[in-house]
């Protein structure tokens, strides 16, 4: 019928014979009723199940034959699914993990849980009463644009030799690469004139991975970063994004979460990076498909928790073309009812040219047309569809190729989504489909391609909106793409015209160019973002709230040093221009409002393409110069205590009860400007403890200088051993990051030299395959009290790089996948490594101990199998807290492919001298085999 829909609407078909017509007509009235006789037929459970699944599931059990449906391909026997709950419990992930569910991420904040899935096992999950809706796992992609468009994806073993062959170049090998944008937007200039270099400010992206991170360190390319644990993600696209902040913005602090886990898992790291990472500006350039247009979901709900909280929030606008260039593949707007039905149960088809006369199908470009993901959206609210549409994808004969028909009666969310064959096709066309319900306003997107009119005489339509998902939340920045320097270097498509060039090496002017893959506004929204209709009882295309996007315009195909970014294209790169540059106002202007540095960029905006602001590039491009300018950044002092030592009374390090010990204290500024009249204040919250004096001035530090005041510290005699004295050191000076606290620990007591042992000694702990669940072993601390020192040993009889072999610590191939930590008896949880080793096996006779200064993650390949003594990415040694008790030694596989266990680990807990007992040097005790000494 919905071939026939086209002939009825008077549009040119293929130049194929009458019978041949009627072959297409009818085959299309088939597979399409075929389809929705399964939708007529389910049953409650099975509308609980994503309709692609369900189908595929039916086609196995032989209750759905296979020939109803020739161009349907068969998948694979299990499935990658999001499987939202009404709350996530350690009950149903164990009957999921029963079920054969392989889990992948859980994020109780937004009850979902990524897992794969037999297909077989799919009803019985969906037949519990917590489960809300079992769906294909929603995907995502970067705005990167790639030059070249073949297939130039490494093994994981290619990957492995390819980074440890790097890193070996790159040590002793020091690099620069800038990004040309920062000459572009006058960022290098700008730094010099106002003297300001993102000191203060911390900012942290989230994409893909950051595999190359290291690599980049040690060229010289980047700083440490701050990479929250278990969340450093596969691929390099974020070191790329860090480098460019970095070159912007030098001195700020850098942190990075991937996005790619999960939709869920990409709003929880938004927050962490926020709540738990101190991060002030947040970056990406990530869009998951089921984000609606029409409502903040879960991502954007997590951008609107972190700018409520002063956070800035940069993303990409996204390369999905614009209506001006002729490069979208976006269509939005209300429902048109052609009055043509389709298939045999119910429905009628989408009029695309509304008014203009009648057609069915929107056409999709032949040369854009693999793997492409489609989605549809329409404005009823989230988890409240009452309207059911569906979207069906076929080919120019009539064969249905791909669909997305899920029921919609009240609880679910607005939404479909298919995609193209994996090799594309020719004449591909999509027919969108009013199940039942009223008419509502639609959201049609194909990422990465085009809607163009195809051979057989169907018009492409396409509108402005492509600026979807979180990019569109009120307080975030949608960032569009203008090149810096040469242009984009390949035709978006056939025939296209030449892309622009960039102004390198002079900055952007009213004569720039954004590119042509660059995605437009405005966005309409329909709801906020718990459901509340905007404008009730108008959910047309005269209701809603309509958002200026993309509010501003940044830099790409600039360079960087990670490899396959060297020339890095797309709103990707523009999205952390914006932010490093937000970065330096910041800097220069500690305490500035969000909304302070939104007035900024939009009035110092150049304004390009349409005269004044624009849905392609919004106020227009930003240059570093007239923003700093316009919010009178300076240089900001910042300046900081650091570690204090201690001389006690008989010139040791010691600190006992009754002693009165002289405190160093340095304080260092770390700021861009001069620490004018720097006084500390020292106090201490523990009970007893007298300090002399309580202030003293440090009077002016220089920027990078140190300088350094004695205290005078007095402990109580009956100070516990163990029981740490603990110092808040309250730094002022003239400025605006005035005043700067921080808090130390000193220890009381002589640490002992003894070294006690606990042993694991239970089983070999199989470590599941790529899932955040991770395998435990329990070490049983017992007699020490306090600890002056813990380490952890990953032990061993025999080291070898042996597969599955059983005299290591842990076996496990590509330990470059794993991430261990170390939870002790109070709660604190410690990163010992994440990333590190390559594609090496097996840890044996490892230890961490927090006075090393290598860390793991500088290993390679070659150093397999791994020994040695490393220091943890974060302290195990808590000043003051009994070490009795049970601690937890954790370890995560992060990737798929590889597999291990953890077979001999050790703890190892000093504790401290009892008062009146001589040290006894360089003693042992354990509570399993004997173990490496430690130091």
């Amino acid at each position: 019928m919905v071939a026939a829909a086209v002939l009825a609407a008077g549009l040119a078909t293929p130049p194929i014979a009458g019978a041949q017509e009627s072959t297409a007509d009818a085959t299309a009235k088939s597979q399409i009723s075929a389809l929705q006789a399964v939708k007529a037929g389910q049953t409650a459970t099975e509308s609980k199940i994503d309709s692609k699944l369900l189908v595929q599931e039916k086609m196995r059990t032989r209750s759905l034959s296979a020939a109803a449906l020739p161009g349907i391909a068969k998948a694979a026997d299990k499935a990658l699914v999001d499987i939202r709950v009404t709350k996530v419990s350690d009950g149903l992930v164990n009957d999921l993990r029963e079920a054969g569910a392989e889990v992948r991420a859980v994020s109780s904040t937004a009850a979902s849980i990524r897992a794969e899935v037999p297909l077989t096992a799919l009803p019985e999950i969906a037949k519990r009463d917590d489960v809300k809706h079992v769906e294909a796992a929603d995907q995502a992609m970067t705005a990167r644009q790639r030059e070249n468009t073949k297939d130039d994806k490494e093994t994981k073993q290619q990957k492995a030799d390819r980074i440890d062959r790097q890193l070996k170049e790159a040590i002793g090998t020091k690099t620069q690469v800038v990004s040309a944008g920062d000459r572009a937007h006058n960022a290098d200039t700008a730094r010099q004139q106002f003297g300001v270099t993102g000191t203060g400010v911390k900012a942290c992206a989230l994409s893909d991975g950051v595999d190359s991170l290291e690599v980049s360190r040690a060229k010289g390319e980047l700083p440490a970063v701050d990479v929250l644990t278990g969340q450093a993600g596969s691929g390099d696209e974020g070191t790329a994004m860090l480098e460019i902040i970095h070159d912007l913005a030098p001195n700020a602090k850098l942190g990075f979460a991937t996005a790619f886990t999960s939709d869920a898992s990409f709003a929880d790291n938004i927050r962490k990076l926020r709540f738990e990472a101190h991060c002030d500006v947040i970056v990406d350039d990530v869009i998951y498909f089921k984000e609606s247009p029409f409502q903040d979901w879960i991502i954007a709900q997590a951008v609107n928790d972190v700018t409520a909280d002063g956070a800035l929030y940069f993303s990409s606008a996204g390369n999905e073309g614009n209506v001006a260039d002729g490069t979208a593949a976006h269509w939005e707007g209300d429902f048109v009812d052609s009055g043509t039905s389709i298939g045999k149960y119910a429905g009628t088809a989408h009029n695309f040219a509304g008014a203009a006369g009648k057609q069915v199908f929107e056409p999709i470009s032949d040369a854009s047309s693999a793997n492409i993901p489609v989605t549809l959206h329409w404005s009823d609210p989230l988890g409240a569809a009452a309207d059911d549409y569906d979207l069906y994808l076929l080919d120019a004969r009539g064969n249905v190729v791909s669909f997305s028909q899920d029921v919609q009666n009240g609880t679910q969310d607005p939404y479909e989504q298919l995609a193209t064959p994996l090799f594309g096709g020719t004449g591909l066309r999509l027919a969108v489909v009013k199940f039942s319900g009223a008419s509502r306003y639609l959201s049609l997107t194909a990422f990465g391609s085009r809607f163009r009119d195809s051979a057989d005489g169907l018009k492409a339509y396409s509108t402005p909106g492509a600026v979807v998902g979180h990019a569109a939340a009120r307080k975030a920045f949608a960032v569009a793409a203008a090149p810096a320097e040469a242009a984009f270097g390949r035709p978006l498509e056939p025939g296209d015209p030449a892309n622009p060039t960039g102004p390198y090496p002079a900055a952007y002017s009213a004569a720039s160019k954004a590119e042509r893959f660059s995605s437009d506004g405005p966005r309409r929204v329909f709801y906020e973002a718990n459901g509340t209709p905007i404008t009730p009882g108008d959910v047309s295309s005269t209701g809603g709230e309509v958002r200026q996007k993309p509010e501003i315009t940044a830099a790409d195909g600039v360079h960087t040093s990670v490899s396959g970014f060297d020339p890095f294209f797309g709103t990707s790169a523009a999205a952390p221009h914006a932010a490093a540059i937000a970065s330096l106002v910041l800097s220069g202007n500690p305490g500035l409002s969000s909304s302070d540095i939104r007035e900024a960029f939009l009035k110092t905006a150049v304004d390009i393409e349409a005269p004044g602001t624009d849905n392609l590039t919004g106020a227009g491009v930003l240059l570093a110069d007239k923003v700093l300018a316009y919010t009178g950044a300076s240089p900001q002092p910042y300046a900081e205590a650091g570690q204090p030592t201690v001389r006690g009374p008989n010139g040791g390090s010691t600190l006992n009860p009754g002693d009165t010990a002289t405190v160093t204290l340095p304080v260092k500024n770390n700021g861009d400007g001069a620490a004018v009249s720097t006084s500390v204040v020292l106090t201490s919250p523990t009970q007893g403890v007298t300090i002399e004096p309580r202030a003293k001035s440090y009077g002016t530090i220089s920027p990078g200088q140190t300088g350094i005041n004695d205290f005078t510290v007095t402990v109580p005699v009956n100070q516990q051993l163990g029981s740490p004295v603990v110092l808040n050191a309250k730094v002022t000076f003239a400025g605006s990051y005035s005043p700067r606290t921080s808090t130390y620990s000193l220890p009381v007591g002589t640490p002992s030299p003894v070294s006690q042992a606990f042993a694991y000694a239970g089983p070999v702990v199989a470590i599941p395959d790529n899932s955040p669940l991770g395998a435990s072993v329990p070490l049983v601390v017992s007699g020490v009290g306090p600890a002056s020192k813990v380490s952890l040993s990953i032990d061993g009889a025999t080291c070898t790089a042996a597969e599955k072999a059983t005299t290591v610590g842990i076996d496990h191939t590509y330990v470059n996948d794993l991430v261990g930590t170390l939870t002790s008896p109070s709660g604190a949880t410690a990163t010992l490594f994440q990333k590190g080793g390559g594609s090496g096996n097996n840890l044996c006779q490892v230890v961490f101990d927090d006075s090393a200064t290598k860390l793991f993650s500088s290993t390679g390949s070659a150093d397999a199998p791994f020994t040695g003594t490393y220091r943890p990415v974060t302290p195990q040694t808590q000043a003051g807290v009994s070490a009795d008790g049970t601690w937890t030694f954790k370890v995560v596989d992060t990737a798929g492919g590889d597999t291990g266990s953890i077979r001999s680990v050790s703890l190892h807990v000093n504790g401290y001298v009892p008062a009146g007992h001589p040290a006894d040097v360089h003693k042992t005790v354990t509570t399993g085999p004997v173990r490496p000494q430690l130091a």
